[in-house]
């Protein structure tokens, strides 16, 4: 979250970033919960200032009705100053509350519009969108044809938008992770296999909603646990309430988990298949840095994203994302997009990584401090995550990109060696 003092001093700049991002928060009611908080603080230290002076003033008074008044003036006094006490802590509850909603800052450079339609294009990857000669399949057709999916099957183990990854599908997830930890442990991340769940003030401190009509999130029943969106709220709870020592910054941390998303409402023609299903394998990459290195390391992420899909030979773009559909805690956000020759009408881009610098918005929510050595105090990190390999998505583009005339799909050179194949055939 911001400031508290940040947003008071700073009402009209903090209101036009929310209308900018589509937040309908009241600013200026913070501002006046937080006039009324110091008022009735300052109230509170008032009485109990009294208070004490009363009950000084009780050992040097005789026995009999002079003690005992001011015996009940300092308990009336105490009682007073409790009660104050109760309605400074109301208040700033309710001023947490609404601080809690705004979101983060906005870079200069992000574009302004409401949703992904004003989102702005960078650049484009090494490998242009193939042209066939032959009838377009989506992956949906082609794991039909090579026996690589079971949609029907997962729908009736556990409901609509859960799968069965099968043959080479489930091959390619594993090969997949495996090239991607490599590549990450060579850039000196520390891998890592996060749990599958979070108690629910993680998630909070994140930026997730873990409960309420407008949550994406499953919880547990009975418990503060909720299922992980993805590997970035573990990765960042990692370190909640610790200080680093300045020369420890940056750290850099990759997570392989599943993710669990309701998708309310995301049924369509664009979202058929595993484009956005209910569960999904993700290697996350996350970074706690010294505030002036996150910049860099967004731009250093978003390279590593690149290289990821250029090295598996997918066509994509870049976009920076528009601040109506950035996050709570992104203060910028690059989308990486592959090209989908089977999406739409004709092929389309679809989402497949994204990486974002939310400063220090969740390092505040969270208490992840640093220390410099030989100043007094702490300060606050930047957090930074990022999409290393949605395995879903993935697939979606290395199969449709892939595909050949004759029904088989090409497999991309650098998961070869860990697939054991240069092709998938339909089977016989």
């Amino acid at each position: 979250m911001l400031d508290r003092k940040f947003v008071i001093e700073n009402i009209e700049l903090v209101e036009e970033n929310c209308r900018h991002r589509g937040v309908t928060v009241d600013v200026r009611k913070l501002a006046d919960l937080e006039q009324q908080r110091r008022a009735k603080q300052i109230e509170a230290e008032d009485l109990n200032r009294q208070a004490n002076e009363k009950s000084k003033l009780i050992g040097k008074a005789a026995e009999g009705a002079e003690r005992e008044a001011l015996k009940e003036g300092a308990r009336q006094l105490r009682e007073q100053k409790e009660q104050a006490a109760a309605e400074v802590d109301a208040l700033a509850a309710e001023a947490d509350a609404i601080l809690r909603v705004i979101p983060n800052l906005s870079h200069p450079a992000a574009p302004i519009g409401v949703d992904d339609k004003a989102n702005l294009e960078l650049r484009k990857g090494k490998h242009q969108p193939p042209v066939f000669d032959f009838p377009v399949l989506d992956h949906v057709q082609l794991g039909e044809r090579l026996d690589l999916f079971d949609f029907e099957a997962g729908g009736k183990v556990a409901g609509h938008g859960f799968y069965y990854l099968k043959n080479e599908a489930a091959q390619l997830e594993l090969a997949l992770q495996q090239y991607v930890l490599n590549l990450l442990v060579g850039e000196g991340f520390t891998p890592t296999i996060t749990p599958d769940l979070a108690r629910n003030e993680i998630l909070q401190g994140i930026g997730f909603i873990p409960r309420g009509p407008e949550t994406q999130i499953y919880s547990v029943a009975d418990t503060d646990l909720s299922l992980i969106a993805t590997a970035e709220i573990t990765l960042g709870g990692w370190y909640a309430k610790e200080t680093f020592d300045s020369d420890q910054l940056p750290l850099k941390l990759c997570g392989v988990s599943h993710c669990y998303r309701t998708e309310a409402g995301a049924h369509g023609a664009a979202t058929r298949g595993l484009y956005r299903v209910h569960q999904f394998t993700k290697v996350e990459m996350f970074a706690f840095t010294l505030p002036d290195e996150s910049e860099e390391m967004l731009e250093y992420f978003c390279g590593l994203e690149c290289r990821i899909f250029d090295e598996l030979g997918i066509p994509y773009r870049v976009v920076d994302t528009a601040t109506g559909d950035l996050g709570g805690p992104a203060y910028r956000k690059y989308d990486l997009e592959a090209w989908m020759p089977g999406r739409g009408d004709g092929g389309e881009y679809g989402e497949v990584t994204s990486t974002s610098n939310c400063t220090e918005y969740q390092a505040r929510r969270l208490a992840i401090r640093y220390r410099i050595k030989g100043e007094k105090g702490t300060h606050f990190v930047h957090t930074l995550n990022g999409t290393a390999v949605a395995i879903s998505r993935a697939l979606i583009a290395i199969l449709e990109n892939n595909q050949r005339a004759d029904g088989s799909v090409a497999v991309p050179e650098v998961l070869q060696p860990l697939l054991g194949k240069d092709v998938i055939e339909p089977r016989k």
